[in-house]
């Protein structure tokens, strides 16, 4: 997509006087990495073509995995496999290296831990949806509030049916599921997440908004936890960067581009 060279250099000048970045995130920021755009059902089905008639916020439902547990794991099997094996488009990197330099925090709706893998830190990184890189008990308050690294979990799957076979995750003879906010959830643990918005709570107290740059990437308006944030801090007086290939209206700055396309460029004219 054509990018104007205006927008280009106003937020390469941005960048240029700001003291702190906040990077926040959606979906679409994974999409440059080969991962898959569930934007509308036609988009998950498109991933997922045994799963035609189920839209994804029927899938990502914990009930799954009392009622079927091999589709439930293998729908976030697949996820999880596909995620530990992804490498992190060149945006990542872009980020990564302008993170040097600024004071810079992450927030982001997105479950796959990218950021992560690109080497910021996990005390700089707010997951407001949780992460498939840990677990936690179906039922906590029966079996337990731990919530754990899923390092050592293998997960095999069909991928042409999406359904685990062999020996389920679990843990003390219980099913387990990953520690991600999903749609009816009223079992999943907070701890983690409250504790890494604490962390951006604090991050924000030696921050000048006025001199704050919030980049938002893939961020769309149907689930908008991610846009809202952007959208609170541009109203105190931060500068928005908006990149969506579809919904980059609302910014101070906008690309209706993909985030690896965007952010080269404003890198280029750094």
């Amino acid at each position: 997509m054509l990018i104007e060279q205006e927008n280009v250099e106003k937020a390469a000048e941005a960048l240029a006087n700001a003291s702190a970045l906040l990077i926040t995130a959606g979906a679409g920021m994974g999409v440059d990495s080969g991962l898959p755009d569930f934007r509308g059902n036609n988009g998950f089905w498109k991933a997922y073509p045994a799963l035609h008639g189920y839209p994804f916020s029927a899938m990502a439902n914990p009930e799954w995995f009392t009622s079927d547990p091999t589709r439930a794991w293998g729908f976030y099997g697949h996820r999880l496999n596909l995620y530990r094996a992804v490498t992190p488009h060149v945006g990542f990197n872009i980020l990564r290296s302008w993170s040097q330099n600024l004071k810079t925090f992450i927030f982001t709706s997105n479950v796959d831990g990218q950021f992560q893998k690109t080497g910021f830190s996990e005390d700089q990184i707010c997951e407001c949806h949780g992460s498939i890189h840990w677990l936690q008990h179906l039922s906590p308050n029966q079996h337990g509030n731990e919530i754990w690294s899923a390092q050592d979990t293998i997960v095999q799957v069909n991928e042409e049916e999406v359904r685990a076979f062999g020996e389920l995750p679990g843990r003390d003879g219980h099913l387990i599921r990953p520690n991600i906010l999903m749609f009816g959830d009223w079992s999943w643990l907070s701890a983690r997440t409250d504790a890494q918005h604490d962390r951006m709570n604090d991050w924000f107290q030696d921050i000048d908004v006025s001199r704050l740059v919030v980049i938002e990437a893939g961020a769309g308006t149907a689930i908008p936890s991610v846009r809202n944030v952007s959208d609170r801090l541009r109203a105190s007086g931060a500068t928005l960067i908006r990149i969506n290939p579809r919904e980059s209206q609302g910014g101070d700055i906008s690309f209706a581009c993909g985030a690896a396309q965007a952010l080269k460029a404003i890198e280029d004219a750094s």
